[in-house]
């Protein structure tokens, strides 16, 4: 009776008591804040051309930037070799403060990209060491880890699509999609597991939400969506048109297809940014449908959804019309990535179950 009667107070699915899940869950959406400021600096040094200002990738002398003249000119040189430089920048005129100023912004990113390894790595270890971290949340903790460090890793392999022997004046849009989505996946996993830490806290006997297939449907379409934005800023096919509804004048655009079907719709810009401004309207269907499912469960998260793909809209048009504004388009960014982190929140609130 007595071991009965223990059973029935502590659960096996019970969390143990020196686990801190509410701890967790508060280091987590500090280093989602992290990453969402990451993404928008990350859009900030593409929109500036600053991606291409480092042409090495050193992990711990990197940390400081040139400190004498004679450095900042000897980064100036290596820079001078890469084709951004021979076809765009050189002939424009480029001089060394104008390099000083996009190499700031790479340098800041990279270092961000440190700041955020660091700030996941030494609360892991220590938290592993004090044994404060809940049964099954291990192995989600190590796989955004590595995620972290495969970033690291992926941001290089971008920059050196531009670097070296080759004719791109830019980082290749393919690698800088897998880059972005990359860093927003690392961001919807730490918005997830920090709301199920959360209810862990309220609820020991709470189980980890579940991904629901209407949920997964929506965050496909977003996926979509995002991709289209990372492919049109990796072909600066914002450009393609100024105004709004019509492009150029036309609803449609005119496509030449002579490049064949996928090329095409990998690489035309006039497609690309036509594919963006419309399939938009499907993601703000599907997240009108997600928003509203969860009303009663999160009201919060419902409100957050509406609110970021009400103004994400809104910055996507003024992007467009202000013939891409470095700052416009950087809050259009930023606000992208803020959409994720409320979808993600959304969705979890959609799949949350309750305790069994």
């Amino acid at each position: 009776m007595a071991t009965s009667a223990r059973l029935a107070v502590f659960p096996a699915a019970q969390t143990p008591t020196r686990a801190r899940p509410l701890a967790l869950a508060r280091w987590l959406e500090i280093v989602a804040f992290l990453v969402v400021l990451i993404v928008m600096v990350g859009g900030i040094t593409r929109l500036t051309e600053s991606g291409l200002s480092i042409t090495e990738w050193n992990v711990v002398s990197g940390i400081l930037p040139p400190l004498s003249e004679a450095a900042w000119q000897a980064e100036f040189a290596k820079y001078q070799t890469t084709a951004e430089y021979r076809l765009e920048s050189g002939p424009a005129g480029m001089d060394l403060a104008a390099f000083k100023f996009i190499f700031f912004w790479e340098w800041f990113h990279r270092i961000l990209g440190r700041v955020i390894g660091l700030a996941f790595l030494l609360p892991l270890i220590v938290l592993a060491a004090r044994r404060m971290i809940p049964a099954g949340y291990g192995w989600r903790l190590g796989a955004m880890f590595a995620l972290i460090c495969g970033q690291g890793a992926l941001g290089w392999y971008m920059v050196s699509s531009g670097v070296g022997e080759t004719d791109l004046t830019d980082v290749s849009h393919f690698r800088l999609s897998a880059h972005l989505l990359t860093a927003l996946f690392l961001l919807a996993g730490l918005v997830w597991t920090a709301r199920d830490l959360r209810m862990l806290a309220r609820d020991p006997a709470a189980r980890p939400a579940r991904l629901t297939a209407g949920a997964a449907l929506v965050g496909g379409v977003l996926f979509i969506q995002l991709l289209l934005g990372a492919w049109v800023a990796g072909l600066n096919a914002g450009h393609a048109a100024y105004d709004w509804p019509l492009m150029n004048g036309q609803l449609i655009p005119t496509i030449d297809w002579r490049g064949g079907v996928l090329w095409t719709l990998t690489h035309d810009p006039f497609l690309l940014q036509f594919l963006h401004r419309w399939w938009a309207w499907v993601a703000v269907a599907a997240l009108v449908w997600l928003a509203r499912a969860v009303r009663m469960a999160d009201r919060f998260a419902s409100i957050a959804v509406h609110s970021a793909f009400g103004v994400m809209v809104l910055l996507g048009i003024a992007t467009v019309m202000s013939g891409v504004s470095l700052w416009v388009a950087a809050a259009h960014q930023l606000v992208g990535a803020l959409l994720v982190a409320s979808t993600a929140w959304a969705m979890h609130a959609r799949g949350a179950r309750r305790p069994a």
